[in-house]
């Protein structure tokens, strides 16, 4: 379990599997899926293939977290569940008590699923609420209802002691007191751990046709900005620790999977447009069902890489570490990438510092409660754009 200023786990890795399938696709999604479920079977044995081939990747190393994203991983049944973990376990060594978390929707949370996946191998449900209000749901072209939302937590904390929900703020014509009861309902289910995103009008989708039509209005900055504010106070209050600009989590309950995206861990991606990274490479599947279905019947990954230079290692570092209690550790910064990169980051954030965004305490650079919201800006002029 994880302490505020602990390391998420020990020296394994973990395997993230994307399952790319959805009912319907949802107004302000960009991630990569398909509404047609006829591949499924096709796909599941993708992935299976996938894992037996890149299972090399983890011999030295234990996997300590299995996290079923997408996409939308509950379309999946039970039997289809067990046999992507028993592949896992087959071919990798696991952990004792490894973090095996399923994505789900509350359309898919029937009473009798929750009670069949309380008795497998997941032991960590990732909700995707979004909001506990019909307005809302409706102009996201969410699957499922409030009143699904609602049945969907009150059967899962009854099955399960480590439940994760999503909420949308900065949604068009959200008002502060709407999303105050907005938190305040996902309060009332006694959650360790909320996931809480500003809605964002990604191109391509359509949200972003909408809003292009001039048929909806997107919040302000400002008013996004306060409902993030609402949010952090009041689940201080309640006892839970902001670990990560998105991430709220009771003591022992922080994700140790994305808490290792975050801390720069190793992770291995599985499934079509999935990202894996092990220190020095990045790599990146095709984000194409089809093609990838066809390259794993024939043995091969359908996988780009690229080696990070020392430029890239420090400014995604600067990035990451800016947004979790972890911070940008100073001393890493000038032992991992050097004497100028050190000076850099000293200078590039003294003005961040004097206006009360940043602090830095024993020689670790993070964010102030007033620079949390704008942390991602902030990192943006502390990145390195060249070496001269």
């Amino acid at each position: 379990m994880n302490t505020e200023n602990s390391a998420p786990f020990g020296g394994g890795g973990g395997l993230y599997i994307h399952i790319p399938l959805c009912k319907q696709a949802c107004h302000y999604c960009d991630f990569h899926f398909s509404t047609s479920l006829g591949k499924k079977e096709a796909m599941i044995a993708a992935l299976k293939r996938e894992l037996e081939l890149r299972k090399g990747e983890f011999a030295n190393e234990n996997v300590e977290t299995i996290y079923f994203g997408g996409g939308t991983p509950s379309v999946l049944e039970l039997g289809e569940i067990h046999d992507l973990v028993s592949t896992v376990y087959k071919h990798y060594k696991v952990a004792d008590t490894p973090e095996i978390t399923l994505e789900a929707n509350p359309d898919d949370l029937s009473l009798q699923k929750i009670q069949a996946l309380a008795k497998s191998p997941i032991n960590r449900l990732s909700i995707g609420i979004q909001s506990f209000f019909d307005t809302d749901l409706k102009l996201m072209n969410r699957a499922h209802s409030a009143n699904e939302a609602s049945e969907s937590l009150k059967n899962a904390v009854r099955h399960f002691d480590n439940i994760s929900i999503d909420l949308i703020y900065g949604m068009p014509d959200m008002t502060l007191d709407r999303w105050k009861k907005n938190i305040e309902k996902a309060l009332s289910y006694g959650v360790p751990h909320i996931s809480s995103y500003a809605l964002t009008i990604e191109p391509k989708t359509a949200l972003a046709n909408f809003v292009d039509k001039g048929l909806i209005r997107p919040a302000s900055d400002e008013l996004a900005q306060e409902h993030f504010h609402l949010l952090y106070e009041t689940l201080l209050q309640e006892g839970f620790i902001c670990y990560e600009i998105s991430n709220f989590g009771k003591p022992g309950y922080f994700s140790q999977n994305n808490s290792a995206y975050w801390q720069q861990k190793k992770y291995v991606g599985i499934g079509p447009s999935a990202h894996s990274f092990d220190g020095i490479r990045r790599g990146w599947n095709i984000g194409n069902n089809t093609k990838y279905i066809k390259a794993l019947e024939k043995g091969e990954l359908p996988m780009e890489t690229e080696t990070l230079s020392t430029k890239d290692k420090y400014n995604e570092y600067v990035m990451t570490g800016l947004r979790t209690i972890w911070g940008v550790d100073v001393t890493r910064i000038q032992k991992e990438y050097g004497e100028k990169f050190k000076d850099y980051l000293l200078m590039q954030s003294k003005k961040f510092r004097e206006e009360g965004l940043l602090v830095l305490e024993e020689k670790v650079l993070s964010t102030t409660k007033k620079g949390k919201f704008l942390a991602d800006g902030i990192a943006a002029d502390l990145f390195m754009i060249n070496l001269s």
